[in-house]
């Protein structure tokens, strides 16, 4: 297959991509790091491996679009990390301003092309369905009312204005995506081995969370699962409190969960975002399940078990 996947350096892009390569297919990574259109093979990824390509994610098409053509799949993982800075109002713009404009552009260099790709599958999160406490969401629930929902959806409506019947879109909308060597959980099990873990806030709030395998199998399953359109939960089926979730860690760790961090303190180091991981989301993948997906990590226990052993 020949691939295009914008955003994918990343915690995300990099295995993904990464594993499309061990199995000899053609990948293309769009980058910000290249002049617009020009391209550069990296050595070590074989042939066809990985072809880095120059791109500009301003809400237009560009002499990059022209690596869209003729491709099976476009990949749109771009924007800005959520809690790598606190939310100022010009971090809040950056944010939603690097997931729009790159799905915007993405779009844009579809619409240019002759021969557009078979899928077309983009980011999305469950942050789409505002704090819901503990009623179950699935991909049928309306969206929520604060800064992510409305980010949320704003970007899932760039991504439908692809509008070509060739094209199956797909929108992942992406829990707290799991794994020790980086992003969320890299963070959370800092406390934990100084012995000072514990749940956030009240812990009564639930997270919504998926192995990074099996992320990076699910996408690579909708790529070839011809019935797989429209919006996808990419969460695991059983989705636990962030009380649930500390104890869990701890065990997996070997260090106690008692020490819960005050939602005051949360705030004043995090900001705006804390009030995310004080509240969350209850979300379910009711449409990957009807698909057929098999998740690897169905249950917590088992996926820190595959992480850290015992």
């Amino acid at each position: 297959m020949k691939i295009v996947v914008a955003g994918g350096t990343g915690f995300l892009g990099s295995p993904l991509t990464g594993a499309w390569a061990e199995e000899g297919h053609d990948v293309r990574v769009l980058t910000r790091s290249l002049g617009s259109g020009e391209s550069r093979h990296e050595s070590g990824t074989g042939v066809p491996g990985i072809t880095r390509v120059g791109w500009t994610p301003d809400g237009r098409a560009g002499p990059w679009a022209n690596t869209l053509s003729g491709v099976d799949a476009v990949i749109n993982l771009a924007g800005a990390s959520l809690a790598e800075k606190r939310w100022t109002p010009q971090r809040k713009a950056e944010i939603r301003d690097s997931r729009l404009l790159a799905t915007r552009s993405l779009v844009a260099g579809i619409k240019a092309t002759g021969a557009p790709p078979s899928v077309f599958l983009s980011m999305s999160g469950v942050g789409f369905y505002g704090a819901s406490g503990d009623e179950p969401r699935t991909e049928a629930s309306p969206a929520g009312s604060d800064f992510l929902a409305q980010l949320c959806e704003d970007w899932e409506a760039e991504a439908r204005k692809v509008q070509r019947d060739s094209v199956r879109l797909v929108i992942l909308r992406t829990g707290t995506v799991l794994e020790p060597s980086g992003g969320a959980l890299a963070q959370m099990m800092t406390p934990f081995r100084l012995f000072a873990g514990g749940p956030l806030g009240s812990g009564r709030q639930y997270m919504s969370w998926i192995h990074r395998e099996d992320w990076v199998e699910m996408v690579r399953w909708i790529v070839q699962a011809p019935d797989a359109s429209g919006v996808l939960n990419a969460t695991a089926p059983h989705p636990v409190t962030n009380r649930q979730f500390a104890r869990a860690l701890g065990r997996a760790l070997r260090r106690p969960a008692l020490l819960p961090a005050p939602s005051l303190a949360l705030k004043l180091v995090v900001g705006e975002f804390a009030q995310y991981v004080l509240t969350g989301q209850r979300v379910f993948p009711e449409r990957a399940l009807a698909l057929g997906y098999h998740f690897r990590y169905p249950e917590l226990d088992m996926a820190f078990r595959g992480m850290f052993g015992g």
